[in-house]
Protein backbone atom coordinates (compact mmCIF):
# COMPACT_ATOMS: atom_id res chain seq x y z
CA UNK A 1 0.00 0.00 0.00
CA UNK A 2 1.72 3.47 -1.53
CA UNK A 3 1.79 6.18 1.59
CA UNK A 4 1.75 9.79 2.11
CA UNK A 5 5.28 11.03 2.25
CA UNK A 6 5.82 12.91 5.47
CA UNK A 7 7.70 16.28 5.95
CA UNK A 8 9.04 17.74 9.07
CA UNK A 9 8.36 21.29 9.13
CA UNK A 10 11.24 23.40 10.86
CA UNK A 11 10.36 26.87 10.75
CA UNK A 12 10.01 29.19 14.07
CA UNK A 13 8.04 31.79 12.96
CA UNK A 14 4.69 30.10 14.24
CA UNK A 15 2.34 31.78 11.29
CA UNK A 16 4.65 31.05 8.48
CA UNK A 17 5.05 27.60 9.61
CA UNK A 18 1.12 26.93 9.84
CA UNK A 19 0.81 28.67 6.49
CA UNK A 20 3.46 25.81 4.99
CA UNK A 21 1.46 22.87 6.76
CA UNK A 22 -1.59 23.88 4.95
CA UNK A 23 0.33 24.00 1.31
CA UNK A 24 1.33 20.91 2.26
CA UNK A 25 -1.75 19.31 3.64
CA UNK A 26 -3.57 20.67 -0.09
CA UNK A 27 -0.65 18.64 -2.19
CA UNK A 28 -1.32 15.28 -0.08
CA UNK A 29 2.12 15.40 1.80
CA UNK A 30 1.48 14.68 5.46
CA UNK A 31 3.73 17.07 7.98
CA UNK A 32 4.41 15.08 10.65
CA UNK A 33 5.71 17.66 12.99
CA UNK A 34 6.46 21.30 13.17
CA UNK A 35 9.71 21.97 14.89
CA UNK A 36 10.71 26.02 16.01
CA UNK A 37 14.70 24.87 17.02
CA UNK A 38 17.13 22.16 16.43
CA UNK A 39 16.52 20.69 19.57
CA UNK A 40 12.86 20.05 18.86
CA UNK A 41 13.70 19.11 15.28
CA UNK A 42 15.98 16.40 16.62
CA UNK A 43 13.59 15.33 19.01
CA UNK A 44 10.86 14.81 16.19
CA UNK A 45 13.41 13.12 14.05
CA UNK A 46 14.09 10.39 17.08
CA UNK A 47 10.82 9.72 18.06
CA UNK A 48 9.30 9.27 14.09
CA UNK A 49 11.60 7.25 11.95
CA UNK A 50 9.52 7.17 8.72
CA UNK A 51 10.42 11.34 8.04
CA UNK A 52 10.86 11.27 4.54
CA UNK A 53 11.77 15.26 3.77
CA UNK A 54 13.01 18.30 5.98
CA UNK A 55 11.94 21.94 5.20
CA UNK A 56 14.15 23.76 6.99
CA UNK A 57 14.68 27.32 7.61
CA UNK A 58 18.13 28.46 7.58
CA UNK A 59 17.39 31.42 10.43
CA UNK A 60 16.28 30.10 13.82
CA UNK A 61 16.34 31.09 17.22
CA UNK A 62 18.73 30.01 19.62
CA UNK A 63 22.19 28.77 19.36
CA UNK A 64 21.98 26.55 16.41
CA UNK A 65 20.28 27.77 13.50
CA UNK A 66 19.10 25.61 10.28
CA UNK A 67 22.22 24.92 9.13
CA UNK A 68 23.52 23.29 12.12
CA UNK A 69 20.84 21.11 12.24
CA UNK A 70 21.61 20.12 8.71
CA UNK A 71 24.93 18.74 9.49
CA UNK A 72 23.49 16.98 12.46
CA UNK A 73 20.71 15.35 8.88
CA UNK A 74 23.51 14.39 7.32
CA UNK A 75 25.81 12.69 9.83
CA UNK A 76 23.09 10.83 11.40
CA UNK A 77 19.32 11.15 9.93
CA UNK A 78 20.58 11.14 5.84
CA UNK A 79 17.23 12.76 4.89
CA UNK A 80 16.86 15.05 2.05
CA UNK A 81 16.82 18.93 3.52
CA UNK A 82 15.19 22.17 1.36
CA UNK A 83 16.24 25.43 3.13
CA UNK A 84 14.11 27.95 3.39
CA UNK A 85 14.91 31.68 3.87
CA UNK A 86 14.15 35.22 3.22
CA UNK A 87 18.00 36.12 3.89
CA UNK A 88 20.30 35.70 0.59
CA UNK A 89 23.35 37.65 1.93
CA UNK A 90 26.73 35.96 0.69
CA UNK A 91 27.86 34.98 3.64
CA UNK A 92 25.28 32.60 4.59
CA UNK A 93 25.21 31.34 1.08
CA UNK A 94 28.37 30.30 1.74
CA UNK A 95 27.80 28.35 4.66
CA UNK A 96 25.05 26.99 3.48
CA UNK A 97 26.29 25.79 0.13
CA UNK A 98 29.17 23.35 2.48
CA UNK A 99 25.74 21.33 3.86
CA UNK A 100 24.78 20.33 -0.18
CA UNK A 101 20.94 21.11 0.75
CA UNK A 102 19.16 19.37 -1.83
CA UNK A 103 16.85 22.05 -2.52
CA UNK A 104 16.15 25.86 -1.50
CA UNK A 105 13.22 28.32 -1.50
CA UNK A 106 13.50 32.40 -1.23
CA UNK A 107 10.86 33.56 0.72
CA UNK A 108 8.45 34.82 -0.37
CA UNK A 109 7.19 31.67 -1.96
CA UNK A 110 3.97 30.02 -3.77
CA UNK A 111 2.54 26.96 -4.36
CA UNK A 112 4.68 26.21 -7.33
CA UNK A 113 7.84 26.91 -6.03
CA UNK A 114 7.07 24.74 -2.97
CA UNK A 115 5.76 21.81 -5.17
CA UNK A 116 9.15 22.03 -7.51
CA UNK A 117 11.49 22.29 -4.41
CA UNK A 118 9.99 19.17 -2.91
CA UNK A 119 10.10 16.98 -6.30
CA UNK A 120 13.81 18.39 -6.92
CA UNK A 121 15.09 17.46 -3.34
CA UNK A 122 13.62 14.20 -3.99
CA UNK A 123 15.08 13.72 -6.98
CA UNK A 124 18.39 14.85 -5.92
CA UNK A 125 18.42 12.82 -3.10
CA UNK A 126 17.48 9.41 -4.88
CA UNK A 127 20.16 10.33 -7.50
CA UNK A 128 22.93 11.12 -4.59
CA UNK A 129 23.00 14.31 -6.40
CA UNK A 130 22.65 17.23 -3.66
CA UNK A 131 21.59 20.49 -5.45
CA UNK A 132 25.06 22.39 -5.80
CA UNK A 133 23.67 24.74 -7.73
CA UNK A 134 20.47 25.31 -6.38
CA UNK A 135 20.94 29.19 -4.77
CA UNK A 136 21.77 29.84 -8.49
CA UNK A 137 19.32 28.28 -10.19
CA UNK A 138 15.80 30.52 -10.64
CA UNK A 139 13.84 27.99 -12.09
CA UNK A 140 14.35 24.08 -12.00
CA UNK A 141 12.79 22.01 -14.40
CA UNK A 142 11.73 18.44 -12.93
CA UNK A 143 10.59 15.92 -14.76
CA UNK A 144 6.77 15.10 -14.39
CA UNK A 145 7.53 10.96 -15.42
CA UNK A 146 10.08 11.13 -11.97
CA UNK A 147 10.49 7.06 -10.30
CA UNK A 148 12.66 7.67 -7.88
CA UNK A 149 14.25 4.92 -5.02
CA UNK A 150 14.77 6.19 -2.09
CA UNK A 151 16.29 3.08 0.73
CA UNK A 152 13.46 0.75 0.76
CA UNK A 153 10.44 2.91 -1.69
CA UNK A 154 9.70 4.22 -5.03
CA UNK A 155 8.37 7.50 -4.64
CA UNK A 156 6.05 7.46 -7.54
CA UNK A 157 3.90 10.56 -8.86
CA UNK A 158 0.35 10.32 -8.68
CA UNK A 159 -2.06 13.22 -9.08
CA UNK A 160 0.66 15.44 -9.31
CA UNK A 161 1.88 14.62 -5.61
CA UNK A 162 4.81 12.26 -5.23
CA UNK A 163 3.66 8.62 -2.81
CA UNK A 164 5.70 6.36 -0.89
CA UNK A 165 5.24 2.70 -1.94
CA UNK A 166 7.78 -0.03 -0.32
CA UNK A 167 9.48 -1.92 -3.10
CA UNK A 168 8.48 -5.31 -1.29
CA UNK A 169 4.78 -3.93 -2.19
CA UNK A 170 5.49 -3.60 -5.90
CA UNK A 171 4.21 -6.88 -8.23
CA UNK A 172 5.47 -6.37 -11.24
CA UNK A 173 5.39 -3.59 -13.70
CA UNK A 174 4.32 -3.67 -17.18
CA UNK A 175 5.31 -1.42 -20.39
CA UNK A 176 3.51 -0.43 -23.47
CA UNK A 177 4.98 1.10 -26.08
CA UNK A 178 6.25 4.68 -24.26
CA UNK A 179 4.02 4.08 -21.62
CA UNK A 180 4.03 1.94 -18.11
CA UNK A 181 1.57 0.25 -15.87
CA UNK A 182 3.37 -0.36 -12.22
CA UNK A 183 1.14 -2.76 -10.56
CA UNK A 184 1.25 -3.12 -6.85
CA UNK A 185 -1.01 -4.82 -4.00
CA UNK A 186 -3.49 -1.76 -3.81
CA UNK A 187 -3.14 0.23 -7.24
CA UNK A 188 -2.18 1.05 -10.43
CA UNK A 189 0.67 3.82 -11.25
CA UNK A 190 1.11 4.76 -14.92
CA UNK A 191 3.93 6.72 -16.48
CA UNK A 192 4.48 8.53 -19.71
CA UNK A 193 8.09 6.60 -19.86
CA UNK A 194 9.72 4.08 -21.26
CA UNK A 195 10.82 0.30 -19.19
CA UNK A 196 14.61 0.72 -18.96
CA UNK A 197 13.86 4.06 -16.93
CA UNK A 198 12.44 1.98 -14.83
CA UNK A 199 14.10 -0.74 -14.19
CA UNK A 200 17.13 1.78 -13.62
CA UNK A 201 15.63 2.89 -10.26
CA UNK A 202 15.05 -1.07 -8.61
CA UNK A 203 17.13 -3.43 -7.26
CA UNK A 204 18.48 -6.34 -9.49
CA UNK A 205 18.61 -8.56 -6.08
CA UNK A 206 14.63 -8.02 -6.33
CA UNK A 207 13.44 -7.45 -9.85
CA UNK A 208 14.32 -9.59 -12.92
CA UNK A 209 12.74 -8.22 -16.30
CA UNK A 210 10.91 -11.76 -17.59
CA UNK A 211 10.11 -10.42 -21.30
CA UNK A 212 10.73 -7.28 -23.36
CA UNK A 213 7.63 -6.00 -21.67
CA UNK A 214 7.40 -6.95 -18.14
CA UNK A 215 9.80 -6.72 -14.90
CA UNK A 216 8.82 -9.03 -11.80
CA UNK A 217 9.24 -8.64 -7.96
CA UNK A 218 10.59 -11.92 -7.12
CA UNK A 219 9.51 -12.44 -4.19
CA UNK A 220 5.98 -11.84 -5.14
CA UNK A 221 6.12 -14.86 -7.55
CA UNK A 222 3.69 -17.41 -6.00
CA UNK A 223 3.79 -20.21 -9.26
CA UNK A 224 4.95 -20.97 -12.59
CA UNK A 225 3.16 -23.29 -15.40
CA UNK A 226 4.91 -23.56 -19.08
CA UNK A 227 6.08 -19.86 -20.15
CA UNK A 228 3.88 -17.64 -17.52
CA UNK A 229 4.86 -17.00 -13.90
CA UNK A 230 1.50 -16.31 -11.07
CA UNK A 231 1.92 -13.01 -9.39
CA UNK A 232 -1.25 -12.84 -7.70
CA UNK A 233 -3.71 -13.32 -10.03
CA UNK A 234 -1.79 -11.81 -12.84
CA UNK A 235 0.11 -14.33 -15.78
CA UNK A 236 3.12 -12.85 -16.69
CA UNK A 237 4.90 -14.15 -19.72
CA UNK A 238 8.64 -15.56 -19.64
CA UNK A 239 10.32 -15.14 -22.97
CA UNK A 240 12.40 -18.01 -24.30
CA UNK A 241 15.68 -16.28 -24.01
CA UNK A 242 14.76 -15.88 -20.35
CA UNK A 243 13.02 -18.66 -19.37
CA UNK A 244 15.70 -21.61 -18.62
CA UNK A 245 17.55 -18.58 -16.58
CA UNK A 246 14.06 -17.53 -15.16
CA UNK A 247 13.10 -21.10 -13.70
CA UNK A 248 16.55 -22.46 -12.73
CA UNK A 249 16.12 -19.15 -10.38
CA UNK A 250 12.72 -20.28 -8.82
CA UNK A 251 13.43 -24.09 -8.56
CA UNK A 252 16.31 -22.75 -6.76
CA UNK A 253 14.49 -20.51 -3.86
Amino acid sequence: MSATVKVLVVEDEIILAHDIRDRLTDMNYEVVGIAPSVAKAVAILEAQKDIDIIMIDIILKGDQDGIELAKIVNEKYHLPFIFLTSHADSSLVERAKKVHPYAYILKPFNDRQVKIAIELALMNFSNKTPGKDVFESKESNVETSQVLQIKDSLFLKKNHHFERVPLAEILFIEADNNYCTIYTKSERFVYAVVMKKVEQQLPVANFIRTHRSYIVNISQVTGFEGNMLFVGTHKIPVSKSQKEHIFKLFRTI
